[in-house]
């Protein structure tokens, strides 16, 4: 079985490494200008934390928006487009088992995460480059968050049947979710009601906590946050696994 893990891990690494320019350049380019546009807009007019620049601030959640954003993205778009093309057939007629198909497809989607947010990083590390206190966090968090994402992402390709269906999910779900989880500002600026309002958002542990590896402070514990998204993470890549195993809209 790990033989059809690592064929299956591979086309789907290779299948997005061709077009590189699409799905690793433009989400780093993405990135950047929003550390540009942001940062040199915004820098001397929103308050963060003490002795940390509004620029440094908002490079850990443009980091985790891109990791969040390419793992859904990575997932939904490989297996609808095999679900539309007819090419889905090849993973069914040998009866593949559901978790190696969604293993391989989440592993992959960690790949070209993991590839977007390093050179964003690195890209960013041009205007400042944040400290790392806790590597740890980073890593939990990261993967927790791309884990939930990718499961999120076959979810969505196995309920849709066209792409808008995939497109309305990511741009009226996804985006606006991401956007207002903390990226761009802290929650602790918030009236009450509305930061009240933001720890309803699951992706504001995400990001609360990926900066919290960075600079060791942040809105709220990072050890609940780590609880909350691994709870999540197991049971949205659980629900995948069943699905697939299902084959539940496989072949609709």
């Amino acid at each position: 079985m790990w033989t059809v893990f690592l064929t299956l891990f591979q086309k789907e690494v290779q299948r997005f490494a061709k077009v590189w320019v699409h799905t690793l350049a433009a989400p780093m380019l993405t990135g950047g200008l929003y550390l540009f546009v942001f940062g040199e807009a915004l820098s001397k007019h929103l308050p963060v934390y003490e002795g940390v620049s509004y620029t440094a601030f908002i490079i850990p959640g443009l980091i985790m928006m891109t990791l969040l954003q390419n793992s859904f993205s990575n997932t939904a778009s490989s297996l609808l487009q095999s679900k539309i093309s007819g090419t889905l057939v090849f993973l069914l007629l040998p009866a593949v088992p559901g978790p190696i198909i969604v293993l391989a497809h989440v592993a992959a989607s960690f790949v070209r995460a993991a590839c977007a947010g390093l050179g964003l990083y690195f890209l960013c590390a041009f205007w400042a480059a944040p400290p790392v206190t806790h590597p740890l966090f980073l890593l939990a968090f990261g993967f927790c968050g791309c884990l939930i994402m990718a499961s999120l992402g076959i979810i969505t390709a196995l309920w849709a049947q066209k792409y808008d269906q995939m497109g309305a999910v990511m741009n009226f779900v996804v985006v606006p979710l991401t956007f207002l989880s903390g990226v761009f500002y802290s929650v602790e600026s918030l009236p009450g009601f509305w930061r009240q309002v933001s720890l309803l958002n699951p992706f504001f542990y995400l990001v609360d906590g990926f900066r919290q590896g960075f600079f060791g402070q942040g809105s709220t514990d990072p050890w609940f946050n780590l609880l909350v998204v691994a709870a999540t993470a197991v049971a949205v890549f659980g629900l995948s696994v069943v699905l697939v195993t299902r084959r539940w809209r496989l072949v609709d």
